[in-house]
């Protein structure tokens, strides 16, 4: 391991062992009246991911081609496993390292399977290994077998950024280096292609270093976040919640905006908020005993359950005295959450739906409800870590 140590920055707890090392990391262009990078020092641990995020001009994106070399530093070095990158030939410490780009940059005369293949083929990989490992990795990101023979103009954007993870990561290297990888892409599109990361993280356990822009995507997919000024200053390096919870410097508070309170609820779970049973009558009770229900919380309404799963929800004015709730039609949640959701995520559901609530559901076994003011009791940032972060946020909409 490199014998340097880093100097400390606000928020930061230096890892002991980091898989990447920058120690005094300084690039400065011709022309330019300050470096693009100005003596940086990081540690990257292994198996996390961190996000490097700031404005335009930050060196965020100089530092990562700094570290596989497309770049060459004006002073300082990079360790990747304790080996300085400036004692192997360039294209060889490439071959270690997976890279992703926002233009995703597949070889468009060349099919799906042959760009996947590119680097297994620069290794020496016999037909019969690279083939398997093309149908593995294909699977891996969601994508059909079929696909393998089209070529890149034949995809989507998002099927070619997928494309673009599974051949950063088809000779199955420790690090893959992402720079702004979802920003072509559509909203929805771009959710899902960081969800899908975050489950090959689960699975994989690579050490990554992404770049962004958006400070969202940075708390979402990041076990650290480094906040980089312009001239690759580097303002704070700690994870999510705590840089939320107290940033820095005003720079890094302006840089977070103003709704901190609503983007730490991100980080938090609802398994990891307290669910109330709400105002739910079993199917085969009266009328009468659910008004008393719904009159007893507070609301119009009921959730009617059978067993432990929920039918849907009745207005109390259109209750049947006589009938059982079960002989009424009900109507569905139009939308229904799980543990994994995250409280941003149920915040969203509660204020979408007609009822005013998030019911929370387990494989259709109805688990409880949020309210709004559930929710509000955890608007702080007091504390916590990032309750959801190896599980993909989830939310599921009735299709009725």
């Amino acid at each position: 391991m490199p014998e340097t140590t880093a100097a400390p920055v606000a928020g930061t707890a230096t890892p002991t062992d980091p898989m990447i090392a920058l120690r005094g990391l300084t690039k400065a262009f011709d022309g330019q009246d300050r470096p693009a990078v100005d003596h940086l020092d990081l540690d990257v641990p292994r198996g996390e991911i961190v996000v490097l995020v700031g404005p335009s001009g930050c060196g965020k994106t100089t530092t990562l081609k700094m570290i596989n070399r497309i770049i060459e530093p004006t002073s300082g070095e990079v360790f990747i496993d304790g080996q300085p990158t400036s004692a192997r030939p360039a294209h060889e410490l490439r071959r270690d390292l997976g890279y992703v780009i926002q233009q995703v940059g597949l070889f468009p005369h060349k099919t799906i399977a042959q760009n996947i293949a590119t680097v297994p083929r620069l290794l020496g990989w016999d037909r019969d290994r690279i083939r398997a490992r093309t149908a593995e990795l294909l699977e891996r990101v969601d994508l059909e077998p079929e696909l393998a023979s089209r070529y890149p103009s034949e995809l989507s954007g998002g099927q070619r950024q997928r494309v673009g993870v599974a051949r950063a990561l088809a000779a199955d290297p420790p690090v893959l280096l992402m720079d702004e990888p979802y920003g072509a892409v559509d909203p929805l599109v771009r959710g899902r292609l960081q969800d899908q990361l975050l489950e090959l993280q689960r699975e994989l356990g690579k050490t990554i270093v992404f770049v962004t822009h958006d400070i969202d995507e940075a708390i979402k997919l990041g076990d650290r976040i480094a906040i980089l000024n312009v001239g690759g200053v580097l303002e704070q390096y700690a994870p999510p919640a705590e840089i939320l919870r107290e940033p820095a410097n005003d720079f890094v508070r302006s840089f977070l905006g103003a709704e901190r309170a609503l983007k730490q609820l991100s980080l938090q779970a609802v398994g990891d908020a307290e669910l109330v049973r709400g105002p739910v009558v079993a199917a085969d009770e009266s009328a009468t005993a659910a008004r008393s229900v719904a009159q007893a919380e507070g609301v119009d309404w009921v959730g009617v359950l059978d067993g432990e799963r929920l039918r849907g929800w009745l207005w109390t004015d259109d209750l049947e005295d006589g009938r059982r709730v079960g002989d009424h039609a009900t109507r569905d949640f139009r939308v229904m959450v799980d543990h994994a959701t995250s409280l941003r995520g149920a915040l969203d559901a509660i204020v979408t739906s007609r009822n005013q609530v998030a019911v929370v559901v387990d494989d259709d076994r109805y688990r409880g409800m949020l309210f709004i003011e559930d929710v509000a009791r955890r608007l702080t940032l007091s504390g916590g870590g990032r309750a959801n972060r190896r599980a993909t946020p989830a939310v599921s909409e009735d299709r009725a």
